[in-house]
């Protein structure tokens, strides 16, 4: 690479150019010690200090208070307890496919996803009961490992010494992204450690050595999630685009890097990321698939950017509240160094103004909608919109070392705590600004004025520099530990940060019991509406409706939907089944129910058995059209079903406050309800009453999926918590038809609620059950791992049914014939069969999978080609001394 000349600045020292001769000397063990001294230092402290905070604030594994807060204890539990199902053998399918879930769902995405941190496969090392220790595990050591990485990146910036370099590694392990966003994110940790790794990797390209084991850094990020992945790849960019600019850390150190080798080093850096992404092609084809063929979400909205003193508070360690905004401190040594980063005279005015231009145009295109969007992937993410904080959390950090490694002097500093100052100040009125903010950044500063200047000049007593040294870092592990503890204290406070129980004493009982009774796939055992988790199949078994997840095909959620299944979040999370036509349509055998149509305290279960239809039942002739009747929620049971089992009559207004007409129901008066914590409900209201008549001794059932409120029946008052599009109720039991016949029910709810006209339906005496024995299963019915085969009965004609929602990816055929997509009955897979058809064949493969193992095989023999390239060189001395400059270094 050739450079402009350039003086070297007093201060600062040249790193040599990394290259190995021809017969060199390898590193003894002791040197490779000393190498690994300073991360190893990093990973300990950091990992330490993360564990001291938990163990004072009681939190798990150090005391009883959970961790499984929103989706670490909804999503990321339950996924995990799945990877140990997969690894020892017992899951209910495979990587492919899941039966257990969503009735029969797609599972590839998720893993990949969810479960691709390498440290995740921890989880196969502990009993299943025990999931939540390697959960931690995963978070802890991703911490660990980026805070190790950090250390490694900082010294090939400059170099200088280790533990100084650990401290700043610690603080980047326990930055405010980790503690606020990345905690509860087992897959997005592995973000903490890509953004070293590909900074690793971009150095490796100015120097011109180790392209294959560059490549491979870039794939080992992107498999691991690529999620944050792209936002580290991004901002690795943006660094590495500073160095090129600055000359700043380039081999031969302080000059203008020439364009025609800063073109070589970019389109080195360029051929690296796209080979290393294609080597990881499927994890990207699959998802995008996914991500396609999902369930939308809810519309996300961006309400602005913060006010600024609210973004410049969260450079300030030490708090949690306040105003959303990115979070993203790095510990008070660091934040020290940056603010005097701007006065370091021995750094260059070009390094200095660009590598602060870049911090603050990474923390402007965080709070800008068109930039939020580019770091997301070009989509505004529900939740917060600042998860890419970690990036610039990693680039302060180097701009710490940067200052660091040119050894500030006292005044120096002095003007950077000047500006410290200030900004304690100016945001002394933040929400974010507690009493341990103030702690932390006055006391840690004043450890690191006095220690670092003393420092420098006590180069000739090295006893008192190890003192000073183990100071700081002293001070920097405390303050990482205090403000992990206030940081998860003020968290606890949030109501919405309610931990789940997953795997609670309760759980475990539970899925014992439904152990016990599954018999899959002549039937499913469901766990049913309860919530341990919001993926309760995935944490205790059987083959139930809960699933939550980005990837909940559209497909899953309208047809469960349509048949009268619940919904959260616009269907990413559905529910199962609570109504018995439902159960017996998709083959539900045994189900855990709340005692009474309102529910009841939280565990309070009871288990209901049925006979249902088969899970493949053979419907002869032609399947039914829909009818001329409404479109209702019964009518389509009754379709899928082939018979007719309800009486739905329309609701008649009873005595009391009058409801309002509207097109196809009506609007009742607002009646707001006191608040109740989920699944309570309050005494029998004096809502708008209505009443039908139906055979007496029936099942009354009533469905408003957007209603709020609350509904009273024969058998109790049940809370109802619809929300237009967002929220939807399932199919609900109103109680036993009264011997008069007459049904008598109440809804109240806040804002005018609208109900349809036909919101109860009755389910006659008997007709279910003769309903259901008159549907023909096969003779035998068979489940891989995401295969199903069914031998069927003689003379079968017509078309298969099973109960498993149609998703994209499904193939059929019939007595070894050509595989095609299956048709549907109400959103239910339906393939036809020609007379005498004697067996049926079902699988599934994961659209995209064969477009991305395409590129990730063009990927791994363009690795290879290059690894051969450089295999062959080492064997001409005389070709490596010719060509300096090849893009093909004999070190790749």
């Amino acid at each position: 690479m050739s450079l402009t000349p350039s003086a070297p600045q007093e201060g600062v020292r040249t790193p040599e150019v990394a290259r190995t001769p021809p017969g060199a000397t390898r590193a003894t063990p002791a040197a490779r010690a000393r190498r690994l001294a300073s991360p190893g230092l990093a990973a300990l402290l950091s990992m330490g200090a993360y564990c001291l905070a938990l163990a004072a604030y009681g939190g798990y594994p150090f005391g009883p208070r959970s961790r499984a807060v929103n989706d670490l204890g909804n999503q990321f539990v339950p996924f995990h307890a799945r990877l140990w199902d997969l690894l020892h053998g017992t899951a209910r399918g495979d990587l492919l496919f899941n039966w257990g879930s969503g009735y029969g769902v797609p599972f590839l995405a998720d893993f990949v996803t969810y479960l691709l941190n390498p440290f995740s496969l921890l989880v196969g090392l502990f009993p299943r009961a025990l999931v939540d220790l390697p959960v931690f595990l995963v978070t802890l050591l991703s911490i660990g490992l980026g805070a190790a990485l950090m250390t490694v990146l900082l010294g090939r910036l400059r170099p200088g010494p280790g533990a100084l370099r650990a401290l700043l590694g610690l603080g980047y392990g326990l930055c405010g992204w980790v503690l606020n966003d990345g905690h509860a994110d087992p897959m997005w940790m592995w973000g903490l450690v890509s953004l070293p790794l590909l900074g690793i990797a971009a150095d490796w390209c100015l120097r011109r050595v180790h392209w294959v084991a560059g490549t491979l850094l870039v794939a080992l990020a992107w498999a691991g999630n690529f999620y944050t992945a792209a936002m580290a790849t991004l901002a690795t960019g943006l660094v590495l685009a500073v160095r090129l600019l600055t000359g700043d850390g380039v081999p031969g150190g302080g000059g203008r890097v020439a364009p025609s080798s800063g073109g070589r080093v970019v389109g080195r850096a360029a051929a690296m990321a796209a080979t290393g992404i294609a080597l990881v092609a499927p994890v990207l084809t699959v998802t995008f698939r996914a991500s396609r063929a999902a369930q939308p979400p809810p519309e996300a909205v961006y309400g602005g950017a913060p006010p600024l003193l609210d973004q410049l508070a969260r450079l300030l360690s030490g708090g949690h509240g306040g105003a959303p905004a990115p979070n993203v401190f790095v510990g008070v040594p660091a934040l020290l160094l940056v603010a005097a980063f701007p006065f370091v005279r021995a750094v260059p005015a070009r390094a200095r103004i660009g590598w602060s231009l870049l911090a603050l145009g990474i923390g402007a295109s965080f709070v800008w909608k068109p930039t939020i969007l580019l770091w997301h992937g070009l989509a505004l993410p529900n939740g917060s919109p600042y998860r890419a904080g970690f990036a610039l959390g990693g680039v302060l950090v180097m701009i710490a070392w940067l200052a660091l490694a040119a050894r500030p002097r006292g005044r120096e500093l002095a003007a950077g705590a000047a500006l410290v100052a200030l900004l304690l100040v100016c945001c002394r009125n933040r929400g974010v600004m507690g009493p341990a903010a103030w702690v932390v950044v006055v006391g840690v500063g004043a450890v690191v004025l006095a220690a670092l200047p003393a420092r420098d000049r006590l180069a000739r007593r090295p006893r008192a520099r190890a003192a000073l040294t183990a100071a700081l870092l002293c001070a920097g592990t405390l303050s990482a530990a205090y403000t992990a503890f206030t940081v998860t204290t003020e968290r606890a406070q949030i109501p919405w940060f309610r931990p789940k129980l997953t795997l609670s004493p309760g759980a475990l009982a539970t899925r014992r019991g439904l152990t016990a009774r599954d018999d899959w796939p002549r039937s499913r055992t469901d766990p049913g509406p309860h919530e341990f988790a919001d993926n309760d199949p995935l944490l205790l078994g059987g083959e139930g409706g809960a699933y939550y997840s980005s990837y909940v095909p559209a497909a899953t959620a309208r047809t469960l939907h349509g048949l009268g299944a619940g919904w959260y979040i616009r269907g990413r999370h559905t529910l199962s089944f609570e109504d018995p036509v439902g159960q017996a349509l998709l083959a539900v055998r045994s189900a855990q129910m709340p005692p009474v149509p309102g529910g009841g305290p939280r565990g309070a279960y009871v288990v209901e058995r049925g006979r249902p239809a088969p899970l493949l039942t053979v419907r002869r002739g032609p399947l039914p059209a829909p009818g001329t009747a409404p479109d209702t929620v019964f009518a389509r049971q009754e379709r899928v079903l082939g018979a007719r089992v309800y009486e739905v009559p329309r609701l008649t207004p009873g005595p009391g406050p009058a409801p309002q007409p509207a097109p196809g129901g009506w609007l009742l008066p607002d009646r707001p309800l006191p608040a109740a914590d989920a699944g309570a409900v309050t005494a029998p209201s004096t809502g708008t009453a209505f009443t039908v008549h139906c055979t007496p001794g029936g099942l009354a059932l009533w469905y408003a999926p957007w209603f709020a409120g609350e509904v009273t029946g024969p058998g109790g008052p049940t809370r109802a918590v619809g929300r237009w599009d967002v929220t939807a109720n399932p199919l609900r039991r109103l109680g036993t038809v009264p011997a008069d016949g007459t049904v008598t029910v109440r809804f109240a709810g806040p804002g005018h609620p609208y109900v349809p006209e036909r919101a109860v339906g009755c389910l006659a005496p008997g007709r279910l059950a003769a309903a259901v024995r008159s549907l023909e299963g096969p003779t035998e019915l068979t489940a891989g791992g995401h295969d199903l085969t069914a031998t069927l009965r003689p003379g079968a004609a017509g078309t298969a049914v099973l109960a498993l929602p149609a998703v994209p990816g499904w193939s059929c055929s019939v007595d070894g014939g050509p595989a095609r997509a299956p048709g549907t009955l109400g959103g239910l897979m339906a393939v036809p069969l020609r007379a005498g058809a004697t067996r049926l064949s079902c699988a599934y493969a994961p659209p995209g999978l064969t477009a991305g193992l395409a590129a990730g095989g063009a990927g791994a023999l363009t690795l290879a080609a290059v690894a051969g390239v450089a295999a062959t060189r080492r064997g001409r001395p005389l070709a490596r001394t010719a060509c300096p400059n090849s893009a093909f270094h004999p070190n790749l």
